[in-house]
């Protein structure tokens, strides 16, 4: 196509840029204005024509890349969902926001009459790495070939075991779209199972005309203890959580790694800071002032990460299960780990005054904290202590320890002067800078909760996360020089769509959100320190947090958004994330650091291992969010009744999600139980608004609930308001005015009788 300086239409724009993505091919301005002749000036005019086309949502951007809106990757990954009424098979993708791209896309999958040898047949509920094709039907639709079946569906359906008389019984499934749908169990399948236990059956009869039956294959542990609930989410997402035989006994037969050609840095005194319930130790550091005369202020930083490489080589029995795993998942009463702890908590954990192998980065730093160069090498260390956060912390404060006393001049004050060198270019940098705290949930001896407690944000752990950062980009950097594939962190800016909706939720407590070029975190820092200090500093941080877009592994690089970087790998927790050890063998490789780097096989194999571990990561963020959710409402069970303080989290149709400041746990408060009044959803003002009184419940608000249901096996609970809405006028005219003091009884004032509700907890 040529088109001088004449600009094509936005039609050819979609069109060509759709085209391109269907081949797998690149599209960006510079691609564009190439196919299209645009030279000079006129490049100015088409960034100004892609950003309306952006605005009217017909583009997405990813990075400097542009694809048609709600159009799919050439490959990607899908779930089997279904048959049509042709018996095919049908997909849906695995990551799909309806609220920001619109209905899920449909994908036929198309099998070939003769599979290729070793590929898996598909079936209902297996998860697949596709390639796309659109459908010649048009509608939107895709027709799918399978690269690889990932995922066997799931044949054991869990739920908690009641037992009947005369034998028997049924199973009340914990998946939350079952809910209400027991399945019998006959009496002679009960497996010993009691009343109450948590258990895995088989479906033993399915089909039309026959009832469902299942039979108890496994018990998993009583709901009367919490230390089975971990075992529902565990269970419910397929995180597997026993190692094969083949891989324990490869683990076993590992050998202690020796210096060899690694370089001597035993002498060299690194120290590890990590949680003090920490069971291994991957990460090591160590801070000197520059001796160099040309470099006035600066520092010398060393982190060294344990040698996961060196114990866990391409395609073996280890190698796939790391990969099959692609994290460790952490729960409060357990870890679900990638590698067994033969590696993880022996070999690889930088145990105090053990020789240990690392894979470790020399980084120097200018008095203004500028990263002058770094190297990379393969050593032998020997950590001169472990210690926790609050300890190292604690000898920065001045109040030293038996073990830090010796450490503090010698090791600790050179990392928190190196740490503070640092932050200058950090500052300077600008990532995002969100303040919401983090809730831990303790447990007793006995697995039952404890307590919920936000632990203090410490300089120590500022720091160690600073030096992680300095080491992940100084990975990325290497690679790139050397022109090495390796797997980026990556994390696109937010949508246009979730920054109208950041816009509407600012524009309701009286601030006004205006473009001011190309989006950058220091945009969203401002908004945050104009609320700093405010009744809305909690909502914003939680609001400006749902507006920015999901990191992901990826084999393209596009930046990392939240910290303001260029290009950032993950490299300094091989122990416990799949990406990392990726972003090793890489390093192994293009600096010839041994004969265990990345093989020439896995490198077409990126995008697929980036889909792979990136929805693996995904499965144990929610199978986590989910046990916290059942704890807690375990938890509360017995303190139905108690009023609680909170805060406004969500407004629906349907009513008010309020999360109890104490404990951090979500609940919902149907809005059929408000009141008198009849409450309509104001999308603009993010509230319920009273019909007659014009009464408010906003998003943010404070207000007082009481508990009147906790389900522990869904994870929800259900609350009833106490306190009394904003002041407001009828509808028509909405009232913005302060809110008024709280706390009402359950009856309000004017006599009206709360009518009753049940909703379900948001997930």
């Amino acid at each position: 196509m040529k088109g001088g300086d004449r600009l094509p239409s936005k039609e050819d724009l979609v069109a060509f840029i759709k085209s391109e993505g269907e081949l797998g091919n690149k599209v960006g301005k510079r691609e564009i204005a190439r196919a299209f002749s645009i030279k000079g000036d006129a490049r100015i005019a088409l960034k100004a024509l892609l950003k309306e086309l952006q605005d009217d949502g017909a583009l997405k951007s990813r990075g400097k890349s542009l694809a048609k809106a709600g159009a799919l990757p050439p490959v990607m990954l899908a779930d089997i969902t279904g048959r049509d009424r042709d018996g095919e098979l049908v997909a849906a993708p695995v990551e799909w926001d309806e609220e920001d791209l619109g209905p899920t896309p449909r994908i036929t999958i198309h099998l070939p009459r003769k599979p290729k040898p070793g590929l898996k047949v598909p079936g209902v509920g297996d998860r697949a790495l596709v390639r796309l094709s659109p459908d010649r039907e048009g509608g939107g639709s895709y027709v799918g070939r399978i690269v690889k079946v990932l995922d066997k569906a799931q044949a054991a359906v869990i739920g908690v075991f009641r037992s009947m008389p005369g034998g028997g019984g049924r199973l009340a499934p914990v998946d939350k779209k079952a809910q209400g749908r027991e399945i019998p169990i006959p009496p002679g399948d009960e497996n010993g199972a009691q009343d109450g236990d948590l258990v895995s059956v088989a479906i033993t009869k399915l089909g039309r005309f026959g009832a469902t039956v299942a039979k108890v294959r496994e018990k998993l542990g009583s709901l009367k203890s919490e230390k089975a609930i971990s075992m529902v989410a565990i269970f419910t997402h397929g995180i597997p959580n026993q190692f094969p035989q083949s891989v324990l006994d490869e683990a076993a037969k590992a050998e202690p790694a020796k210096l060899g050609p690694r370089e001597d840095w035993r002498d060299l005194p690194l120290i590890t800071i990590d949680p003090a319930d920490a069971k291994d130790h991957d990460d090591a550091v160590h801070a000197e002032a520059d001796p160099d005369d040309k470099n006035p202020g600066g520092f010398i930083v060393h982190v060294a990460i344990a040698d996961v490489a060196a114990y866990v080589r391409p395609d073996t029995p280890l190698d796939r299960e790391a990969l099959l795993r692609g994290n460790s998942v952490y729960f409060p009463d357990r870890v679900v780990p990638m590698l067994p702890e033969r590696i993880s908590n022996d070999l690889c954990s930088l145990r105090p005054l053990e020789d240990r192998p690392a894979l470790a980065v020399r980084i120097v730093l200018a008095a203004d904290g500028r990263k002058l160069r770094h190297s990379f090498h393969r050593v032998l260390m020997r950590s001169a202590a472990k210690l926790s956060y609050q300890q190292a912390q604690a000898a920065i404060d001045g109040q030293a320890d038996d073990l830090t006393a010796p450490l503090l001049e010698p090791i600790l004050r050179p990392l928190w002067a190196a740490y503070h060198c640092a932050t200058r270019a950090r500052n300077e940098r600008g990532p995002l800078e969100l303040d919401l705290p983090e809730r831990k949930i303790l447990l007793k001896p006995d697995g039952t909760v404890d307590k919920v407690v936000s632990p203090e944000r410490l300089d120590a752990h500022k720091l160690i996360e600073e030096f992680m950062i300095l080491a992940n980009v100084a990975a990325a950097e290497t690679l790139e020089a050397k022109k090495t594939p390796l797997l980026y962190r990556a994390h696109d800016e937010p949508t246009l769509e979730k920054m109208r909706g950041l816009g509407e939720v600012l524009a309701s407590i009286g601030i006004k959100l205006t473009a001011q070029g190309a989006l950058r975190p220091e945009f969203f820092n401002r908004i945050l320190k104009r609320v700093e200090g405010s009744e809305h500093q909690t909502l914003i941080n939680e609001v400006v947090l749902r507006s920015q877009a999901q990191a992901e592994y990826t084999a393209e690089n596009y930046g990392h958004f939240g910290l303001n970087l260029r290009r950032y790998a993950h490299f300094t927790s091989p122990i416990r994330r799949y990406a990392d050890l990726i972003v090793h063998r890489a390093l192994i490789r293009a600096l010839g650091l041994g004969r265990d780097g990345l093989p020439d096989s896995t490198i077409p194999d990126l995008p697929e291992i980036a889909a792979k571990i990136s929805a693996a990561e995904r499965r144990a963020m929610a199978a986590e969010r989910e046990t916290n959710d059942r704890l807690i409402a375990h938890f509360l069970v017995d303190k139905v009744g108690a009023e609680f303080s909170g805060r406004i989290a969500g407004v629906t149709r349907a009513g008010l999600f309020v999360k109890l400041a104490d404990t951090g746990a979500d609940g919902f408060v149907p809005a059929s139980t408000i009141g008198a009044d009849y409450y309509r959803y104001d999308e603009a003002l993010h509230a319920l608004v009273g019909d007659r009184s014009g009464e408010t419940y906003r998003l943010g608000d404070q207000v007082q609930v009481k508990l009147v249901e906790a389900a522990p096996l869904a994870g929800a609970l259900r609350f009833e308001m106490l306190s009394e809405g904003r002041e407001g006028s009828a509808r028509g005219r909405r009232g913005r005015s302060a809110p008024r003091p709280f706390v009402r009884t359950a009856e309000r004032p004017e006599g009206g009788a709360r009518r009753k509700g049940t909703a379900k907890v948001r997930r």
